[in-house]
């Protein structure tokens, strides 16, 4: 054999032990970072306890958002009964999700996605449109909004609005009633849904109802140090910290924020279409989303409040198939039903 094939066996052998070294070295963080959240993980409900748990629960940054944003960019599978078509509303990338047979006109859902406006997409919540379209018999259309920090604030809530606008303008087309249009969102996309709820009352659109989802409403909730165990998974109080400063484009919590910014900063509540507003007792934003549902029920709105124990952040992504997931998005589905359906 040639000299030069030997002289390689030593370099690749280095090679091997480097990666062999590093394998080792990442196995053993894993191993420490798990052992480290076993407490806060006894504190998750068993039947919502997932592996990976552990190893998601990291702060969302600067250097780490461009290595998180493809994996928010898949595709989830949207279900039989229903077509997916994408429009261009303005420059807005936007999936319309339509039931294959329904009554003409039906009812409409704006769906606004998750990511804390740094993240997402609407088709990595294909799965949810298409179980909302075919429970209810509604067409549901979740635009592509532009994110932060790129687009701070008002760019992601513009976009919904003009989603808004181009559906009722859209009706007949769509196939919905335009009197009959909720709007609806997680995490971010519920604090979207919440500022889409109280612009549109202001401009004049009376919207049937608000699904508020684990919704992210008020920045002040970085400005806390202590909270009592939750925000230990998923959604993280420095991935907050991050969020909130790259939509608002300045410190969260500090200057007055201009109206629709902050949903939970809003003075006055009332006039506000019915809400449902469902947290996990373990979530970071269970806080502030009990306070504004409390707020919304003093104004006079109609609000049913759903809390779950032991369940954090996002669980229905993790635990889809567990049953209090399912009893969680069943009560909003019903909910919707209600005002929408009758």
């Amino acid at each position: 054999m040639p000299t030069c094939c030997w002289a390689r066996r030593p370099k690749l052998a280095g090679v091997n032990k480097l990666l062999g070294t590093a394998g080792l070295a990442l196995a053993a963080g894993a191993t420490r970072r798990y052992w480290a959240m076993r407490e806060d993980l006894a504190a998750v409900a068993p039947e919502l306890r997932s592996p990976v748990l552990p190893y998601v629960s990291v702060d969302y940054t600067p250097r780490t958002l461009p290595f998180i944003r493809p994996l928010y960019r898949i595709k989830t599978p949207v279900g039989r009964g229903v077509r997916v078509t994408t429009k261009h509303i303005s420059t807005v990338r936007t999936l319309v999700t339509t039931p294959d047979v329904f009554l003409r006109p039906g009812p409409g859902i704006l769906s606004l996605h998750a990511g804390g406006t740094i993240v997402g997409s609407p088709q990595l919540e294909s799965t949810t449109h298409g179980r909302l379209a075919r429970d209810l018999r509604a067409v549901v259309v979740s635009p592509d909004y532009r994110m932060s920090p790129e687009h701070p604030f008002p760019a992601s809530l513009d976009d919904c609005m003009t989603a808004l606008y181009w559906m009722r303008a859209n009706a007949d087309e769509l196939g919905i009633d335009p009197d009959r249009i909720a709007v609806t969102g997680a995490s971010a996309g519920g604090g979207l849904a919440a500022a889409v709820a109280q612009r549109s009352l202001d401009e004049g659109i009376a919207l049937r109802a608000q699904g508020l989802v684990y919704p992210m409403l008020d920045d002040r909730t970085v400005l806390r140090d202590d909270f009592d165990g939750r925000g230990r998974f998923v959604w993280t109080p420095g991935s907050n910290r991050f969020a909130w400063t790259s939509y608002l484009g300045h410190a969260p919590g500090t200057a007055e924020p201009p109206p629709y910014a902050v949903p939970a900063r809003r003075p006055d509540l009332s006039g506000l279409p019915p809400a449902w507003v469902g947290v996990g007792e373990l979530d970071l934003f269970y806080d502030e989303d009990v306070e504004y549902a409390e707020r919304l029920r003093t104004a006079g709105v109609e609000c049913e409040l759903v809390t779950v124990p032991g369940m954090y952040h996002a669980a229905d992504g993790f635990a889809p198939k567990a049953p209090m997931v399912e009893r969680f998005q069943r009560s909003l589905t019903d909910f919707l039903r209600r005002h929408l359906v009758g």
